[in-house]
């Protein structure tokens, strides 16, 4: 059995250096200043925790976010050797221990976390300190050595070198040396125009060798000698609870080891994972269904509608308005009016919930593809009965997210860390959820339903624009909170929208409904749904002032000033030779929507067959600042658009009398690789900072679909998926 080893944490010789730099109040790399010890500390020493140098020349850069599919950890990589000048082929990257004070995010800085599209944007300027400080660092002691003027000496491929004396060395030759130097407080970064790996297509994933190898370990990869493996029995109907159970069958299955109630249901422990399964299978189980959802999914729609519809006294919360706009004045006006049906959603990552464990008395370890370490920590303190900083994870790369792993409830996690602290002594426990207890038990993107109502001028353009949003909230503090508030995940798309800044006239307001079904964000959040409702409404707009979808956009984003949104508007116009004719049975549609500071632009190329939307060719334009690797946003485009278009076209969890009936793929479609569209990207060349990559793609091809089959019937699409099983 692997057991956690005994015994307190000890101050090592280097954790004794480095408090005593902290004391000195020095400043470490990256100018993170002083900073709490913890599990991990012994791992960096005067380069900082985020940059680590072997004496053969290699440079690992310790990232503090999670690599889960979308290349984040690379981009990192190479903002650091960007300003160290470091080899790119001899550059590595690995995960950061869990640690807040060291591994905080710049923004979030409650947390450490991914999400948000936030890796790249909010690293930037601290791992380029990171990397212009020990590059300086290496200057200095270079100069010392050789007896020369630093400002003679030169970085470049990982080699420092003083062109005067011929003299030169590696990063490895030098470490010792350049290891006593300290760091400068306000190091020199480079300009844009001296970037000589930043933006170049040399900037390729670090980890993409080993994925294609089976070489990278995820957590279902886990195996070691005495490893048990469990599953749960959840319940049929979301907030349902145990009322008795009987295990009498499946503790007579061979190789199941233990058979007990958990907070979520009941655990079956066994030694693999067959014998874990058939256990579950042979448990009877009597649920408690006295709090459980008991309604459709349809129901929770018609409910959404009838109060997006109705006066709602003191539930309507105003999220953006301007100007005089008076519903009782305003009823005399003609509106144009438009209503939307989003959908519940599931994540269906390619690598399910899983999560290992062990725990001894307070002392916990995990091991899984963590998101939301600080979150995920505090949630587990709180069963084992230790302080947040003392629950050790090993963050494993993930098999996709898309938000799923980063529940402020967490869940899988809590769930395995419950079961281990059952099993006891240090036994590691592999926690597994199939593909179907994930879409049965797990978190959707809620049903969301958005009412327009827009007054225009005599041009055609708003002139008083109302919109309600009708949704399950997604933050557990929301949802128990008393007062209305405004969620900024539900009106996000909406609420700074440059259509509303171009309306002298609006009023946008949302309210929040209640129900056990676990609710979470999915790639992009709120703009799943705010860009259709806004980008779809846009385009009936435009048809109805009979004005070209794209001119009228143009003149809305003047008025709203909105440069950089004209800007991409522009490139796609031109590469998508969006004012030529197409072919017969085809159609052109158009959206552009902001997220997570990026501006994306899709024309989609359309066509009906057998009742089915085909999508040929999708030409995407990005305005997402520096772009670190070209590559890498290609790719990121290319799968937010393939996500996105998936969801848009069948996504959709149905759920009958409070049972989940979608239940794997063979009833929740997605996208086959022969219905995948042929993506063309275009980034914006820009000189500024980086924005969000990771989720910008996802929600604009929904709209842009919408629009071309507007173009091609006549009909507007006022509920997803566009096609319902």
């Amino acid at each position: 059995m692997s057991k956690i080893p005994a015994g307190g944490p000890s101050l090592t010789r280097r954790q004794v250096l480095i408090g005593a730099l902290f004391a000195g109040g020095s400043l470490l790399v990256g100018g993170l200043g002083p900073a709490t010890l913890a599990r991990g500390a012994e791992d960096f020493a005067a380069f900082g925790p985020f940059l680590r140098f072997a004496p053969d020349g290699t440079v690992t850069v310790v990232s503090k976010h999670s690599e889960m599919g979308q290349g984040a950890q690379s981009g990192l990589a190479a903002i650091v050797a960007e300003e160290l000048d470091a080899d790119w082929s001899r550059v590595r990257v690995e995960m950061a221990p869990a640690n807040l004070e060291l591994y905080r995010h710049t923004v979030i800085r409650r947390l450490q976390i991914t999400g948000g599209s936030s890796s790249i944007s909010n690293s930037w300027d601290q791992l380029r300190r990171v990397g212009a400080s020990a590059r300086a660092m290496f200057v200095t002691a270079a100069a010392r050595e050789w007896q020369a003027p630093a400002g003679e000496i030169q970085v470049a491929e990982g080699v420092v070198s003083h062109p005067g004396t011929g003299r030169q060395a590696t990063f490895g030759s030098l470490l010792s040396a350049a290891s006593r130097e300290s760091p400068p407080v306000d190091p020199a970064l480079k300009t844009v125009e001296e970037f000589k790996l930043i933006g170049t297509e040399r900037v390729h994933r670090l980890d993409a060798r080993a994925k294609s190898t089976g070489g990278q370990t995820f957590t279902l990869d886990v195996q070691e000698l005495g490893l048990l493996t469990a599953l749960v029995a959840h319940s049929p109907r979301f907030g349902g609870r145990v009322k008795s159970f009987d295990a009498t069958d499946a503790k007579a299955i061979s190789g199941v080891v233990d058979v007990f109630e958990i907070p979520t249901g009941v655990a079956v422990v066994a030694d693999n994972f067959y014998a874990a399964s058939k256990g579950r299978d042979a448990l009877v189980v009597d649920w408690d269904d006295s709090g459980s959802e008991m309604r459709s999914s349809e129901e929770i729609h018609e409910e959404h509608r009838a109060i997006g519809a109705g006066d709602l006294p003191g539930g309507w919360v105003v999220f953006a308005a301007s100007g005089d706009v008076d519903p009782e004045i305003d009823n005399g006006i003609e509106f144009k009016r438009y209503e939307f049906d989003f959908p519940y959603l599931a994540h269906t990552t390619m690598e399910p919930m899983n999560c290992v464990a062990q725990v001894d008395g307070t002392k916990v370890r995990l091991r899984y593809g963590a998101q939301s370490q600080t979150a995920d920590q505090q949630g587990i303190a709180a069963i084992v009965g230790c302080p947040p900083e003392e629950v050790e994870i090993e963050t494993l790369h993930c098999g996709g997210s898309f938000g799923r792993r980063s529940v402020a409830d967490a869940d899988y996690q809590k769930e395995c860390v419950h079961i281990a602290k059952h099993i006891g002594g240090g036994q590691a426990v592999k926690l597994v959820w199939t593909r179907e207890d994930d879409m049965k038990a797990g978190y959707y993107r809620p049903i969301v339903h958005h009412a327009l109502a827009i007054a225009v001028d005599e041009h055609g353009y708003p002139a008083l624009w109302r919109q309600r949003l009708v949704a399950a909230p997604l933050m557990a503090g929301t949802r128990a909170s008393p007062e209305p508030v405004v969620e900024i995940q539900t009106v996000e798309g909406v609420q700074d929208n440059p259509y509303l800044k171009a309306t002298q006239r609006v009023r946008a307001e949302v309210a929040y409904t209640r129900s056990p079904i676990t609710v979470n964000w999915l790639r992009s959040v709120g703009h799943t749904h705010t860009a259709m409702a806004m980008e779809h409404s846009i385009d009936r707009l435009a048809r109805a002032a009979d004005i070209d979808p794209a001119a009228y956009r143009q003149e809305l984003y003047r008025r709203a000033d909105a440069k950089r949104h004209l800007g991409v508007l522009a490139l796609a116009i031109e590469k998508s030779a969006w004012a030529e004719p197409i072919e017969e049975g085809w159609a052109r549609g158009i959206a552009v929507h902001e997220s997570y500071n990026s501006v994306v632009a899709n024309v989609a190329e359309v066509q009906i067959k057998n009742g089915i939307p085909i999508v040929r060719r999708v030409v995407v334009v990005s305005d997402c600042g520096i772009a670190i690797s070209p590559d890498q946003i290609r790719a990121q485009m290319e799968g937010g658009v393939n996500y996105g278009l998936s969801l848009a076209l069948f996504g959709e969890v149905v759920i009958e009398k409070g049972i989940v009936q979608t239940t794997n793929f063979h009833n929740y479609r997605v996208l086959r690789m022969a219905e995948t569209p042929l993506v063309e990207t275009h980034v914006v060349p820009s000189a500024n900072p980086p924005t969000g990559t990771g989720e910008p793609g996802t929600p604009v091809i929904a709209p842009a679909v919408a629009n071309a089959l507007l173009a091609l019937t006549g009909k507007a699409t006022e509920r997803l998926p566009f096609v319902r099983v």
